[in-house]
């Protein structure tokens, strides 16, 4: 049997930077020195603190409190476990202030700016301002910018489903990766994978894709930022699917029993129809913290399927050993391994 190399996961990326937000607020001159090391070490990390930050920053507004009683105050309302697994506690803490952020509401020269955030495993759905509705997947942070004149939006990271409120005097623009998504009145979702990887899907109305060149440092409604010279691309109708991963963004039509599946997570589910083991691994992990491990190439190629809640793990272990030959370890360490039966 192979040895496995297991590869660092966003969460595991999300857990770093949430313990260098946090240590960044009080720093010494050394830790900074490590901090911009660590920086420099993927780009991956300098996305992930930008979100955080932008999240932790958030808490600033909402509180006069000390830095010591707004850290009780997130353990003592999350329930976190700081003695026992104190590095895991940090990212509960972020993921918990990330949620907290949720209503927080500036007025600035007649826009409302409003941080939205969920924690791994978590959806949430937000009445904006303007009475659309946005609800948030798993560990996604969205930044919104309603204005006189239009409604931005800023998919920072996850993925987010927007019901979009009527109103032609202020067209609505979502921004997620290299993409911008321009709507009136529609409903659709859309997914950041990678900021070259962004996959929209609408199931009502009509909503237009444009092209975005992104600078290195990516736009903040906080500093009234505008995309440089975006171009539209492709127009998506009711049941097409668009991904920013193909050069040419061909636009595809899917089914209503794919689109089902596409929207499942809005109502706490999660379908396969045959993916490899690997894929459905994957997207599993979006709402869990526990670390799952393939231990042979072999099962990874086998097919699942079904309808899983995305709140209940055990469900999902359970139908694999009933319906594969493979075997469920769990050890001390919170990993999760995914065995041949024996």
């Amino acid at each position: 049997m192979s040895e496995i190399v297991r590869l660092r996961t966003r969460a595991d990326i999300d857990e770093e930077a949430a313990m260098w937000v946090w240590r960044m607020d009080s720093a010494a001159a050394a830790d900074r020195h490590a901090y911009e090391a660590w920086l420099r070490q993927d780009p991956r990390h300098r996305r992930a603190a930008a979100a955080l930050s932008t999240v932790w920053n958030a808490l600033d507004g909402l509180a006069e409190a000390k830095r010591e009683e707004k850290i009780a105050t997130f353990a003592q309302t999350a329930k976190l476990p700081l003695l026992h697994h104190p590095r895991r506690w940090w990212f509960a803490a972020a993921a918990a202030l990330a949620a907290v952020a949720v209503g927080a509401i500036w007025l600035q020269q007649g826009s409302e700016l409003q941080t939205l955030a969920t924690a791994v495993g978590q959806q949430r759905n937000v009445t904006l301002a303007d009475g659309s509705v946005v609800t948030l997947n798993t560990n996604t942070i969205v930044e919104t910018d309603l204005r006189r004149h239009s409604r931005e939006i800023y998919l920072r990271k996850g993925e987010a489903h927007f019901q979009v409120a009527h109103d032609r005097s202020r067209p609505f623009l979502v921004h997620a990766g290299d993409a911008v998504v321009r709507a009136v009145g529609t409903e659709f979702e859309v997914r950041v994978l990678t900021d070259e990887h962004v996959d929209v899907v609408v199931n009502e109305g009509r909503v237009e894709v444009q092209a975005t060149a992104l600078s290195p440092a990516s736009p903040s409604p906080s500093a009234h930022a505008r995309p440089a010279a975006a171009t539209t691309v492709r127009a998506l109708n009711a049941g097409e699917r668009l991904s920013t991963a193909s050069r040419d963004y061909a636009v595809t039509s899917i089914t209503p029993q794919q689109m089902s599946s596409e929207l499942a997570w809005r109502e706490g589910a999660i379908i396969f129809d045959g993916e490899p083991l690997s894929e459905a691994i994957a997207e599993i992990e979006r709402y869990t913290d526990a670390r799952i491990v393939v231990s042979d190439p072999e099962i990874a190629r086998l097919r699942v399927g079904g309808r899983f809640r995305t709140g209940d793990m055990q469900e999902f272990f359970d139908a694999l050993q009933t319906a594969l030959p493979v075997s469920i370890r769990h050890t001390d360490a919170g990993l999760v391994f995914i065995d041949p039966r024996r």
